[in-house]
């Protein structure tokens, strides 16, 4: 039963994980940015940003240990 429930909650931590990795927005231009001016490669992140990066290492925290947990076998 417990299993069951955080293979859901894993899948839902894995889905969810994508959805945030794509809200990001693209922090640089590649090597096109390179010859361009760098004063927007250093700029901090905005309030939204900063949260968006609080919620994707969470997710990925959830997702890392329910993954060891569900793979060791610890709750058989």
């Amino acid at each position: 039963m417990i299993i069951s429930f955080l293979s859901w909650v894993w899948i839902g931590t894995g889905l969810l994980l994508i959805l945030l990795v794509l809200l990001h927005s693209p922090k640089g231009d590649g090597m096109g940015g390179l010859a361009a001016s760098g004063s927007s490669m250093f700029s901090s992140a905005s309030s939204a940003e900063s949260t968006l990066n609080k919620a994707t290492w969470t997710c990925l925290t959830v997702f890392l240990v329910l993954a060891i947990i569900l793979s060791a076998g610890w709750l058989n």
